[in-house]
């Protein structure tokens, strides 16, 4: 669990204007099975993109968690679009914004720091919001229906989706399988990681019935390359401000992380084909599973091709190095040329690299990604 102080000082600093040792130093993704994996394809057929809605955790998030911390916890109203967030959990701009910038669409960004799919198995609760995290299912999917159907009083639509150009994306499972969850045994008793997944394609059949019908599924990253719970040999870090009691075995803790990431990534690569091709249960949708897996991996494996700062490509190491309290932060020159921003998140550069991918997923063209249509 992330910890109170930690949140605080992200929060208080950012403005709303302007996570191979243990990964293998190769990664062979899963026979693909059903659909098309990767070149141009008949699959994925959206001529025109030109809205991103968005969910998920810290690594989307621009500014929705802040306004919750701002407003003693109160949700945004109705018809609150997310504002451009330059001191996210990266260090600057999510990659939604750099979407936006690369390709011109309109970003609708329902991600909240801290999320999970659903409190119902990751409960957390934070202070400054007098509450448990938002989740997915409670918040996120609920605040963006209730957007999707607002009218102002002149007349005026809170969001601007076209049916045939908008994508809808996800990125989730950081937080289930963090501290205070999964990784400590943590959860709600009964729940696991097939819970956890249950969740995600329930969200997402919440949102097709909702009227999408093209979708960016993104798999989980290589979180035991994170410092926070890298082995020793790959940058893994004692006890830090997020986690400030971590036990000495860092190789342990690694292993099991890459056992529950690997777990999760099996899941999404055989059950995405089998709810739409089997189960059917959403006809006419395009479906895209991205693969933050190996992208991530393939950066960590190969930093000089990726990161372009003005110091030595560095994959292991991270830009903000706060005290045990928190109370002190200090960044490293050259934020560019790291993968990681501090224990627990990407950088921006590496979200400048997802977003760049992320836009070839959506042309339909990306080697990071398996395409599937109901």
């Amino acid at each position: 669990m992330r910890s109170l102080l930690s949140v605080v000082l992200y929060l208080g600093s950012a403005t709303a204007s302007a996570l191979p040792g243990w990964g293998g130093p190769s990664y062979d993704p899963p026979e693909h099975g059903g659909g098309h994996a990767g070149g141009n394809n008949n699959v994925w057929d959206l001529e025109k993109f030109s809205a991103l809605v968005a969910f998920g955790d810290s690594y989307t998030d621009d500014s929705r968690f802040l306004y919750f911390y701002t407003n003693n916890g109160s949700a945004p109203p109705v018809g609150w679009i997310s504002p451009p967030n330059n001191n996210s959990a990266d260090g600057g701009y999510p990659w939604p914004d750099y979407v936006h910038w690369y390709t011109g669409a309109r970003i609708y960004n329902y991600a909240v720091n801290g999320a999970s799919c659903t409190n119902d198995i990751s409960p957390r609760y934070f202070a400054g919001i007098n509450g448990n995290f938002p989740d997915i299912e409670h918040y996120e999917v609920p605040a963006w229906i209730a957007d999707s159907k607002y009218v102002a009083p002149d007349g005026t639509k809170a969001l601007d989706t076209p049916q045939d150009e908008t994508v809808y994306s996800m990125w989730i499972g950081t937080n289930e399988l963090d501290i205070g969850e999964m990784l400590t045994d943590s959860q709600v008793p009964g729940t696991n990681i097939s819970t956890y997944m249950d969740c995600v394609f329930e969200q997402l059949q919440r949102i097709y019935d909702n009227g999408a019908r093209y979708f960016v599924l993104q798999n989980v990253q290589p979180l035991q390359l994170t410092p926070l719970v890298a082995a020793p040999e790959n940058g893994g870090v004692g006890p830090n401000h997020y986690w400030p009691d971590k036990p000495d075995n860092l190789t342990a803790i690694s292993l099991k992380m890459m056992q529950m990431v690997w777990g999760c990534n099996e899941i999404y690569q055989y059950r995405t084909p089998f709810e739409l091709l089997v189960a059917k249960k959403f006809p006419g949708a395009r479906f895209a599973l991205m693969d933050m897996y190996g992208l991530v991996l393939d950066i960590w494996n190969n930093p000089t091709e990726y990161l372009n700062g003005t110091a030595p490509a560095n994959n292991t190491g991270f830009i903000n190095h706060c005290s045990l309290d928190g109370l002190t932060c200090v960044r490293q020159e050259s934020p560019d040329s790291y993968l990681w921003y501090d224990e627990s998140h990407p950088s921006e550069q590496t979200d400048r690299i997802i977003a760049r991918t992320f836009v070839d997923v959506v042309k339909g063209t990306s080697k990071w990604a398996t395409y599937w249509s109901s």
